[in-house]
């Protein structure tokens, strides 16, 4: 966002808009992880499981940002660390279930997969339009929207992959989209830890950068 006199301004997340639309995401994703999750033990897809992980992983993520909103720099950039790390964990640990899927060999319920993934997409489109015009920000505002946009992509792909189930009568496409939704959460994680990382230590240059001035104004 760009700020008056010609200087940008990142938005914090400061906005009782913001913050009102962030509400609505945190109930969607609460929910439809409930639903999704129980969906996936019942038709064997890991890549339904995979996608309500990462629906708790939102609905976690949004609650935190909303907690630290108004915050000073540093305690913001901590908690996208603590995302970061989240959506790390994430995808470890879809890539560890796609694995055992593989040497477990199960053929997951197509219909199962279609009728959820088709109501999970529907519900992400539906975050990904509230939170659009929010998605450039500070590391704490930047982790919603790729969660956000993560669970959109996702929801498409595991649509995508009920119907290659169906009709192949094989389990490897869910296990692709599994991978495939894992290697995105961990280049998100990667994304987000990387602008943490340099608002935190932005707040390290100030603090030696202010004494520095003050000497030098010193008589």
């Amino acid at each position: 966002m760009s700020g008056c006199c010609g200087r940008d301004v990142v938005f914090d997340g400061v906005s009782a808009e913001y913050k009102r639309r962030l509400w609505m995401v945190i109930a969607l994703n609460a929910g439809m992880f409930v639903i999704e999750m129980s969906a996936g033990h019942l038709a064997g897809s890991k890549a339904l499981q995979a996608d309500a992980l990462d629906f708790l992983g939102d609905a976690l993520t949004y609650g935190l940002s909303l907690a630290v909103i108004g915050a000073a720099l540093r305690v913001r950039a901590g908690a996208a660390l603590v995302k970061a790390v989240s959506l790390f964990a994430m995808g470890f640990w879809v890539l560890g279930s796609t694995l055992y899927q593989v040497l477990a060999v199960g053929l997951p319920s197509a219909p199962v997969m279609g009728v959820i993934g088709v109501l999970a997409m529907a519900v992400n489109l539906t975050s990904v339009a509230l939170l659009v015009r929010f998605k450039d920000g500070d590391a704490n505002v930047r982790s919603v929207w790729l969660c956000s946009r993560n669970d959109a992509i996702g929801n498409v792909a595991v649509v995508l992959a009920a119907v290659a189930v169906w009709s192949t009568q094989s389990g490897w496409p869910d296990l692709i989209v599994a991978a495939l939704m894992a290697t995105l959460f961990l280049n998100s994680a990667q994304q987000i830890l990387r602008q943490a990382l340099g608002e935190w230590r932005s707040v390290d240059a100030q603090r030696i950068q202010i004494p520095s001035e003050t000497e030098e104004r010193a008589p």
